[in-house]
């Protein structure tokens, strides 16, 4: 199982409604969430897409993993302030999403599963 591509719509019916997002965020998902925004253009988010997909796999379950193409949902990248690629958001059930710019490596993004969406 690889990372699911989320479009606006689906990000609307999974993550939370746009439009309401204003007065304060509201999570609908049933399990913690992280999303990849990335470019098909971008080095580092080539290099990190396949982590994502394992980790998608290793998380099944656990964990819903999605990837943004920044190129093609830009409202959802603007939503989450993402000024650089690829950027990371962890979506607790409860709480706000934390933002992380930057690639990581494997051991670096299960550690942040584990304690921000999992602990």
């Amino acid at each position: 199982m690889s990372a699911i591509h989320l479009t606006k719509g689906g990000f609307e019916n999974r993550i939370a409604d746009i439009a309401v997002m204003a007065n304060g965020w509201k999570f609908k998902g049933d399990k913690p969430a992280l999303i990849d925004f990335f470019a098909t253009w971008c080095g580092p988010c080539q290099r990190l897409s396949p982590i994502i997909d394992e980790l998608a796999e290793e998380y099944a379950g656990k964990v819903d993993i999605y990837k943004v193409d920044v190129d093609e949902e830009r409202e959802l990248a603007k939503l989450f302030r993402v000024r650089s690629i690829p950027t990371l958001v962890y979506i607790p059930k409860d709480g706000a999403p934390v933002i992380q710019p930057g690639g990581k490596t494997k051991g670096e993004l299960k550690q942040m599963i584990d304690t921000t969406l999992l602990g």
